[in-house]
């Protein structure tokens, strides 16, 4: 079993920038693929970045490609999501996701076996 808890969500102007990390307990990180989604009021949970067990693969939704960066430390157990020049439209629920052991980075949020309780990111315009 994998617990997860992210961290690092606030209330942001647009054009600044956030970290969010997303740390483990209950097994090491270094075997799972883990994404980032987020959801928004009235609307579908969406994915964000994702990345392979060594951080060495990754992927992007189109609309944070060139603005946000996900990476992990496997040694610290943690995912993180740095996200620069925010905007308004970025503002949502901010998930980090595990993927079962030995499995490859999907975008796609019905892989995914492990999740956090979110953390909210709010962008003011």
């Amino acid at each position: 079993q994998v617990q997860l808890v992210e961290s690092g969500g606030g209330l942001v102007q647009a054009g600044g920038s956030l970290r969010l990390s997303c740390t483990a307990s209950g097994r090491t990180l270094s075997n799972y693929a883990m994404g980032w989604f987020r959801q928004a009021p009235g609307k579908e949970r969406e994915s964000v970045a994702a990345t392979n067990w060594s951080g060495g693969i990754t992927y992007y939704a189109d609309s944070v490609k060139g603005r946000f960066t996900i990476s992990r430390d496997n040694a610290k157990n943690t995912v993180y999501l740095q996200m620069n020049s925010l905007k308004p439209e970025d503002t949502a629920v901010y998930f980090c996701a595990a993927r079962a052991r030995y499995t490859q980075a999907t975008m796609s949020r019905y892989e995914y076996d492990y999740w956090g309780q979110g953390t909210q990111v709010t962008v003011s315009s």
